[in-house]
């Protein structure tokens, strides 16, 4: 079977993380290895704790994940931590396997999920080897340190900035925004900028980011191009949201 790796946090309530990537896939049709990088506790108001995983096992988990078969993408979520995110550097496998990344910077109540130190981790060793980030707007505005885009114009300049950083893409989310449409934008390096738009569904779900990156992931496993994959997930998302209603 098409297979994706997953490199995330657990979620005791199941909402998001490794729990929520795995049923994308599973939905899909893609089998699922999975590395856990943090465990957590939380519900859908409030983180109560954390745990890190040591980077150490990290390592061990991606060298047993990678030796176990062949692997067709990448998903990596929540890192915690430099330490983590330098050890999931070192145990990449190699080759040009298309990975994405959804930079977990805070849970939906807003507990931190990546310090300082770990940002900085990211932007400088991770990015560079990354086909796609796919921050929200406030995850974009926090590694570049500046104010959330509010318009289409400040969306496109930041995910200039982002992709100055070195990914080969980048999907600026936009469900943040107000209005009847979420629209996201995807910016590689051809510099035309591709507009993703959906009906915007009234409804407040947590691991929304999950979802999406975990289903572009799979598209690009099975051989889709980037904006296509892209494309395909986001109707995914919008399905499974309206689904929910």
């Amino acid at each position: 079977m098409t297979t994706v790796l997953v490199i995330a946090g657990s979620d005791s309530s199941g909402g998001a993380g490794v729990t929520r990537d795995v049923h994308t896939l599973t939905q899909l049709g893609i089998q699922a290895r999975c590395v856990v990088t943090a465990v957590t506790a939380q519900s859908d108001a409030r983180l109560f704790a954390m745990h890190v995983v040591p980077p150490r096992l990290v390592r061990a988990q991606l060298a047993a994940a990678c030796a176990s078969g062949r692997i067709d993408a990448l998903k990596i979520g929540m890192l915690a931590t430099a330490a983590t995110v330098h050890a999931v550097c070192a145990g990449l496998p190699g080759g040009a396997l298309p990975i994405v990344l959804d930079p977990v910077l805070a849970s939906s109540s807003g507990g931190e999920l990546l310090d300082r130190q770990g940002r900085e981790a990211l932007c400088t060793a991770l990015l560079p080897r990354v086909t796609l980030l796919t921050p929200n707007i406030p995850e974009a505005a926090a590694l570049l340190g500046s104010s959330p885009a509010q318009s289409e114009m400040e969306l496109l300049q930041q995910a200039r900035a982002l992709l100055a950083l070195g990914p080969e893409a980048v999907l600026l989310k936009g469900g943040h925004r107000s209005g009847p449409e979420a629209t996201d934008l995807l910016l590689a390096h051809d510099g035309v900028p591709r507009w993703l738009r959906a009906p915007r569904v009234a409804i407040e779900r947590r691991g929304t980011g999950c979802v999406l990156a975990a289903a572009i992931a799979a598209g690009l496993a099975t051989g889709l191009d980037l904006a296509t994959a892209c494309a395909d997930a986001k109707q995914h998302l919008t399905q499974s949201l309206q689904q929910a209603e």
